[in-house]
């Protein structure tokens, strides 16, 4: 292990915790940008559905970038980009602003995302062993530093630049020190770049197809606890306001320990059975929230959902990463489109189902999805028929079971 990969893994944790921050204090403090510009309850989906749409074009246009560029220069200026574009969300006064601000938030988040995941895909490549989860932990743990902000503003009434500004002037300056050692993957650039172009016609996508569904229904599971946990221990299970905000929080902090100690256990059992297993505990989660007889039976199901969903995105790129070798790039940018794809479903789905039918119904949607996941479990080992001839080809070891292939 050189020093080189360790100073690139320590750069890039903080590029994931510095994400993490800047988009807890995006969502969190939602009714507060839409007080500030007037943004009628009507008009507040189309705001945030943009978000995800161009962050989804973000992500396909990183995938073209990174034939001509390493995705360490494309996370070095994105993320400063998302920085201040959070800045402007807070320091813009008309609605004009407001859609410009989050049209670059939106896209940059996308190129931000792609790039990371790139990088770590690679790290991981060159360090032998499980270590994407981790930094999937750094932006958990962001995340819940940027709530804690959010809340530290609101409980002040701070207004919204004022909220931002000491994070941004910390951040942007942090970010670009240490874009300085990031590590882009060991083979030649444009070698990889190469074979991707090559293999870029439907049987890979066909291949990678599992991968974007799990993407997808890990998604649609955690947006299901970002937007409607709150609402559901309140409205359905009868908890008092004050502790109807928990939920999210514990599922954060479960998010978090998950994915501190996940790496351990994908070297130990192999990624196979991690995501099994964190798809049979995500679901049992969703079960209990359905069936919970009171608000602390609905907080435990969330508890279980958090640790069974920690797993599943960082291992899906990692995967991605295992299935296209040469090509790794550009099959974490395509997948990466189905986070937002997930995003976008979710929230809507488990909220005209609930309005149509009832809460705890809906509940079972994102259970059911998430045991699908089972289905394509297979797909998170190497797979030696990739190409669809019968003849098998060199595969990489995995990853899960100790070996000093990705």
């Amino acid at each position: 292990m050189t020093d080189v990969l360790r100073r690139g893994r320590a750069s890039l944790a903080l590029s994931f915790f510095a994400q993490g921050v800047a988009f807890a204090l995006l969502v969190t403090r939602i009714p507060a940008i839409q007080d500030r510009y007037g943004v009628s309850d009507a008009l507040l989906p189309a705001f945030l559905a943009a978000v995800p749409v161009l962050a989804g074009v973000g992500s396909v246009t990183t995938e073209r970038l990174v034939k001509r560029i390493p995705p360490s220069r494309v996370l070095r200026w994105s993320q400063p980009v998302v920085l201040l574009a959070l800045l402007g969300v807070g320091a813009g006064e008309r609605m004009v602003e407001l859609g410009v601000a989050l049209a670059a938030f939106g896209l940059a988040v996308g190129a931000l995302d792609a790039s990371m995941n790139m990088l770590g895909v690679s790290l991981q490549r060159s360090y032998g062993r499980s270590i994407m989860l981790s930094f999937h932990a750094a932006y958990s743990l962001g995340g819940i530093v940027g709530a804690s902000l959010a809340w530290v503003g609101a409980h002040w009434d701070l207004a919204l630049f004022v909220s931002y500004l000491p994070v941004v002037v910390v951040l942007v300056p942090a970010a670009l020190v240490g874009s300085r050692w990031y590590v882009d993957g060991g083979a030649g650039h444009s070698d990889a770049a190469a074979e991707g172009s090559a293999e870029s016609g439907p049987v890979v996508f066909k291949v990678l197809l599992p991968l974007c569904l799990v993407m997808t229904f890990a998604y649609i599971g955690d947006s299901t606890v970002s937007n409607w946990s709150a609402k559901y221990l309140q409205d359905v299970l009868g908890s008092s306001e004050q502790l109807a905000t928990v939920p999210y929080n514990v599922y954060m902090v479960t998010t978090l320990l998950g994915r501190a100690i996940g790496d351990f256990g994908v070297r130990r059992f192999g990624a196979v059975a991690v995501v099994r297993g964190g798809a049979l505990v995500a679901a049992g989660g969703f079960a209990v929230v359905a069936g919970a007889s009171g608000a602390w039976f609905g907080m435990l199901g969330f508890t279980l959902i958090g640790v069974g969903l920690c797993a599943l995105v960082p291992q899906t790129f990692a995967a991605a990463g295992r299935l296209f070798p040469g090509a790794s790039d550009m099959a974490v940018a395509r997948l990466n489109v189905f986070n937002y794809v997930g995003f976008l479903i979710g929230s809507p789905l488990v909220g005209a189902l609930g309005d149509a039918w009832n809460y705890r119904g809906a509940m079972l949607v994102p259970m059911v999805l998430v045991l699908v996941t089972l289905v394509y479990a297979r797909s998170f080992a190497a797979q030696p028929d990739r190409y669809g001839d019968g003849h098998e080809r060199p595969r990489t070891a995995d990853v899960g079971r100790g070996s000093n292939g990705l």
